[in-house]
């Protein structure tokens, strides 16, 4: 798999190239420091997929977030991985704006993690679409009153099950979490799919992680209104 890494730490951009290239399964045909390079080597190479931090310079804001947009609007055989120190699932919803194929955000420290890391690589440049679970930790277990949205359709086992699927978990852990068989798992989460309006032409992976967007983001707009004035 060809990739292009962009992150302007040179220490971090170096281990990352060679982690990934002792791997035996990525060429890092190119490693760069800001968006203007960033994008100059994937016009020339090409590559399967990219991996770059989310703040680059100049202004040290949303750069990798952008880069990811205008890489997939002019090459959408490419896939984006998005790093990020920042456990905030804003950043999430505004990388996934326009939907989710081919994107994935994950935390940083999964650069150290190699498998995971591949495991991203490989789903985005296939066209999937992969979210950090670590990112929705804190919102899960808040209380708030409901909040209207697609999500007051659900029932509460569905709830239970959605709830599950933004802590990252595979249907046979769901089972086991919920005391129910697989089968049922599958039924609810296609529930899940058809109440949040969620195409079964998007694909099993892509419709999953829209899910679990509108969960975070319901629990947000709770969040929100729960807070002081």
């Amino acid at each position: 798999m060809k990739v292009v890494i962009g992150e302007d730490h040179y220490l971090v951009r170096e281990g990352t190239r060679r982690l990934l290239e002792s791997s035996g399964e990525v060429d890092v045909v190119a490693a760069v420091e800001n968006p203007k390079a960033l994008m100059d080597a994937v016009e020339r190479l090409r590559p399967d997929a990219v991996i770059t931090d989310i703040r680059m310079p100049p202004t040290h804001q949303m750069e990798g977030i952008e880069a990811a947009h205008e890489i997939r609007a002019r090459h959408p055989g490419v896939g984006v991985v998005v790093l990020s120190q920042y456990v905030n699932s804003m950043y999430a919803f505004e990388l996934f704006r326009d939907g989710t194929s081919g994107l994935a955000y994950l935390l940083k420290d999964r650069v150290g993690e190699l498998d995971e890391l591949l495991r991203a690589l490989r789903e985005v440049a296939a066209g999937g679409s992969v979210i950090d679970p670590k990112v929705v930790e804190g919102l899960l277990g808040r209380r708030q009153e409901p909040a209207r949205s697609l999500l007051e359709t659900l029932s509460s086992r569905e709830m239970e099950v959605l709830g599950e699927m933004a802590q990252g978990k595979s249907n046979a852990a769901i089972a086991d979490s919920l005391y129910i068989s697989p089968s049922a798992v599958e039924k609810h989460i296609n529930a899940i799919f058809a109440k949040l309006m969620l195409s079964s032409e998007d694909g099993a992976q892509h419709r999953r992680v829209a899910a679990v967007l509108t969960f975070l983001r319901n629990q947000e707009l709770r969040g929100s209104s729960d807070a002081p004035d």
